[in-house]
């Protein structure tokens, strides 16, 4: 085994949370805000307010600390409809709320704002955007989606995408000889194996992440590298941890061997027909395309 897939073997497994101490804090000194015609504020009862708990899920960890974890936070709570469409955010109830200080809430709204959730403007506060404005490409809605309400059209969405991006990121491989990241590919297969005689469904799903970014960025084509991220959080949301393959086995094992070997010797044809093998192991994807003929 290289060393890649011996690092990656033993990679440690803990997410660190990132959370500062709450002396830290700059907390607000929490006021009603002012305004005959405020709209009523957001219910957030029920709400989680141990921001520590937000980033238990591994695909939530990237962002680190109070910031990325109040992200998390609201993005989850908007996605999911708690945090209803033209409904205001108010930053002094945030920060009262979840108790973080003004830098951490500004921040947060910011990446809110570039993700298309949220719109600030001046007179109006900032205020839920509509789902139609919403970057659904973004790998953190991908997620929010697909832990929430919408979870069965998301997953249904992502595998439709993913029969389209894969099987062409597949068939443009086969046209680079770059042997090094052939052999990461070969790397991240051996680790699957390993990972499955062991029972290890995290590591497995760790190295098939690792395949499929791999293969898309071997492709040569700069807009279909974009969309890696995409495949990954396919990857990580539908089922988690998942793989291609609904989970692993023998059969996801099989398919995976065959791409690399059909990359090997350059067989365009083959890497794309193992792809939509592989794909069509996902009993999502079943209901969606047929499985592709032999030839």
């Amino acid at each position: 085994m290289s060393t890649l897939a011996h690092t990656m073997m033993t990679a440690a497994r803990s997410v660190e949370s990132g959370l500062g101490a709450p002396d830290d804090l700059d907390r607000y000194s929490y006021t009603e805000a002012p305004g005959a015609d405020r709209v009523a504020p957001p219910a957030w009862e029920g709400v989680e307010t141990d921001l520590g708990r937000v980033g238990r899920r591994a695909t939530g960890s990237r962002g680190r600390g109070l910031h990325g974890q109040l992200v998390q936070q609201l993005g989850q709570m908007i996605v999911s409809g708690d945090l209803g469409a033209d409904r205001p955010l108010v930053p002094e109830e945030i920060g009262q709320r979840f108790e973080v200080s003004r830098t951490v809430v500004r921040e947060s709204l910011r990446v809110l704002e570039a993700k298309g959730l949220v719109s600030a403007r001046p007179n109006v506060g900032t205020r839920v955007r509509p789902v139609s404005d919403w970057n659904l490409l973004d790998p953190d809605i991908i997620e929010w989606r697909a832990y929430g309400p919408q979870r069965d059209d998301q997953r249904r969405e992502l595998n439709e995408l993913r029969w389209t991006i894969e099987p062409l990121a597949a068939r443009l491989a086969a046209g680079h000889g770059r042997e090094d990241v052939q052999q990461r590919l070969a790397d991240m297969v051996e680790i699957m194996g390993h990972a499955y005689a062991q029972g290890d469904a995290l590591t497995f799903s760790r190295a098939d992440t690792e395949f499929h970014s791999l293969l898309i960025q071997l492709a040569g084509n700069r807009m279909l590298e974009h969309l890696s991220g995409i495949v990954a959080a396919a990857l990580q949301v539908s089922g988690g941890p998942v793989t291609a393959c609904d989970r692993p086995g023998e059969a996801c094992l099989t398919h995976h061997a065959r791409i690399v070997d059909a990359l090997a010797a350059g067989d365009a044809h083959g890497a794309e027909t193992a792809m939509r093998q592989l794909l069509t192991v996902h009993p999502e994807v079943e209901r969606v395309v047929p499985a592709p003929r032999e030839h």
